[in-house]
């Protein structure tokens, strides 16, 4: 290997050494048709047995419990990234009893209150390395909003392409950010376009996600966090939100690096899962040939009709044996209402899907006593109040008299 690291084709497993921003291998970007998942995202990998080679398991351990990444990153100098934190969020035992051990992962305390901001610390921090002052991305919100806050930090400019329909909320911070915020009429998919169209007419940098491959290489960095805190006794089963099937990827990427460096026997089962109005990733897992269907579900944040990084996540769903689960509006809704009052964590629709999931298999009696799960929460409810407004009644105010406050009570 010429360089620090090379980039990987996940399909025609190519291998490109280059110092150039590199977005998609080139031979199979050619091939990509309308309507279906784009081929020819790219892996990032390192040299690990050179890595393995130069230090001891000691030595890396003490390392990921430092939080010093540096080894299995694309960023060489500290100073290029931003002032804001991104990763090193709470992961709590939120078990109901000594059968079932649950844990969850709170992303929503990233600096912008979503997993996103794991992406967008890494693609800030090689743009600010390479001299490249304007980032441009798509998005539903979360992106765009961790991508505009994260650029704020690091004296960047921020474009971000949102669908008409994003939420209020989530444009609202792109918009305090600072950022350009551009509303494109029609569907995420109408704006990733426009977006890599915007990229190669204006030489901007790109952050979209199954793009630039370096948002699953920031984005994996909770699989490290995981590790450092069970050590080699992970979690047996991980489930995770999943849109456009990047996040699943990163999570799958980060134990792969681990596995590598032989840090760790074996990758956790890791479930995808979908809301049923958005399941195009787990409606073509075992078909050979990708057939979209338009999503309609309350959880914004992953309503993908075309999952742009499918044969990535497949792959890596297929290879360590992960799963995938379906599940409604109604069970997103309930399981947000249940983990808030059950532990105080108030996540948005598309974060409840993942611990939805859980539950869902739980009832099925799929967990087994003993079963160590871990449900990753990838955004804040505060994100996305709209959706959870309709699923909720705010009492009528009342006169100031003790006898009104009876009645409520």
């Amino acid at each position: 290997m010429k360089y620090k690291f090379a980039y990987q084709c996940n399909d025609c497993e190519a291998l490109i050494e280059t110092k150039e921003v590199t977005y998609l291998c080139p031979n199979c970007e050619k091939k990509n048709v309308e309507n279906q998942p784009p081929k020819g995202v790219l892996k990032t990998i390192y040299n690990y047995e050179q890595i393995a080679k130069k230090n001891s398991y000691k030595q890396l351990k003490r390392k990921l419990n430092k939080g010093d990444y540096s080894f299995l990153m694309p960023v060489n100098k500290a100073a290029s990234y931003p002032k804001l934190k991104a990763g090193n969020t709470p992961l709590y035992d939120i078990s109901e009893n000594e059968d079932y051990p649950l844990f969850a992962k709170d992303d929503s305390q990233n600096p912008t209150y979503s997993f996103k901001d794991r992406a967008s610390y890494l693609v800030s921090a090689f743009a600010k390395e390479n001299g490249i002052d304007t980032i441009i991305a798509a998005s539903t919100g979360n992106a765009g909003s961790s991508l505009a806050g994260i650029c704020a930090s690091n004296k960047q400019k921020a474009v971000i392409f949102v669908p008409e329909a994003a939420p209020k909320a989530k444009l609202t911070q792109i918009i305090m950010y600072g950022a350009k915020i551009i509303p494109v009429k029609g569907t995420y998919d109408d704006a990733f376009d426009l977006s890599v169209k915007a990229t190669k007419e204006f030489g901007y940098y790109n952050r979209n996600t199954a793009y630039n491959p370096f948002t699953i290489e920031g984005k994996k960095t909770v699989a490290y966090e995981i590790f450092t805190k069970f050590g080699k006794a992970l979690p047996d089963t991980i489930f995770v939100s999943a849109g456009d099937g990047v996040i699943i990827s990163a999570v799958y990427k980060g134990f792969e690096d681990l596995l590598k460096l032989n840090l760790i026997n074996n990758v956790p089962e890791i479930i995808a899962v979908q809301a049923e109005g958005s399941c195009n990733i787990v409606a073509n897992l075992d078909t050979e040939k990708f057939v979209a269907k338009p999503s309609s579900t309350i959880a914004d944040s992953i309503a993908v009709d075309v999952p742009r990084n499918f044969f990535m996540a497949k792959k890596f769903i297929k290879t360590y044996n992960g799963s995938a689960i379906m599940v409604s509006d109604d069970e997103i809704i309930k399981a947000s209402k249940k983990m808030s009052k059950g532990n105080g964590l108030f996540s948005e629709p598309a974060a409840a899907a993942a611990y939805a999931g859980y539950l869902k298999l739980k009832k099925l009696e799929k967990i087994k006593k003993g079963q160590k799960c871990l449900v990753l929460l990838t955004g804040s409810g505060l994100k996305d109040l709209d959706a959870l407004l309709k699923s909720i009644k705010i009492p009528k105010a009342i006169t100031p008299e003790l006898s009104a406050v009876q009645k409520l009570l």
